[in-house]
């Protein structure tokens, strides 16, 4: 099993840019399962290296720190964004198959 995990975060809902996605994280795979406080209900566990999260210019910059610090790892690649070309007078459109709405 792998100790840490390096990838590209996938943009959140509420962002309309990209700016954040392009940096590389590094998390570490969880240690322990997390368990349930009988007095306060509150889920937490004793692994604190699930709190850490390390973010890098660029994959390569991971992976050295990983080999560096003798971390084996797995690296999962980002998906391919697939952009729709659209126009709005497509909108308008005389061969529109679906009805205009407002």
């Amino acid at each position: 099993m792998p100790d840490v995990r390096v990838f590209q975060p996938a943009k959140t809902a509420m962002q309309s840019g990209r700016g954040n996605v392009k940096k590389w994280t590094l998390e570490f795979e969880p240690g322990s399962k997390k368990e349930t406080d009988t007095l306060m209900g509150w889920t937490g566990s004793r692994d604190t290296q699930g709190q850490v999260r390390m973010k890098f210019e660029s994959k390569e910059d991971a992976i050295a720190f990983c080999q560096r610090n003798k971390l084996s790892y797995t690296v999962s690649e980002p998906k391919k964004r697939r952009i729709k070309p659209k126009n709005y007078s497509d909108n308008f459109a005389f061969g529109r198959k679906t009805l205009w709405t407002h």
